[in-house]
C-alpha cells in the first residue's frame, strides 16, 4: 500500500476521497496504487485536460510531480 497521502493544496476545491485506488495509465495500461489525495488530484488533472483548463491542469501536475514522482512518471509524464 502506498502510505503517501500528501496534503492537498489550499487552492484545491474538488472532491475529497477516502479510499486508496489502483489507477491505470490511459495509454500503456500500467497500474499504480494512489493515496486518496493522489486520486483526487489525478481526477482533477484529467478533468481539467478534458475541459481544456490548462492552467489548472498544470497546477495539478506540479503538485502531483512532488507528491509522488514515480506515479507521476507512470501515469502523467
Amino acid at each position: 500500500m502506498n502510505d503517501n497521502n500528501k496534503e492537498l493544496p489550499k487552492w484545491y476545491d474538488g472532491t475529497i476521497y477516502t479510499e486508496y485506488e489502483v489507477v491505470a495509465n490511459r495509454f500503456t495500461g500500467e497500474e499504480v496504487e494512489l493515496s486518496p489525495n493522489e486520486v483526487a488530484m489525478y481526477d482533477l488533472i484529467i478533468g481539467a485536460e478534458f475541459v481544456k483548463d490548462f492552467k489548472l491542469m498544470q497546477k495539478g501536475l506540479d503538485w502531483f510531480r512532488t507528491a509522488n514522482p514515480s506515479a507521476y512518471m507512470i501515469l502523467l509524464d
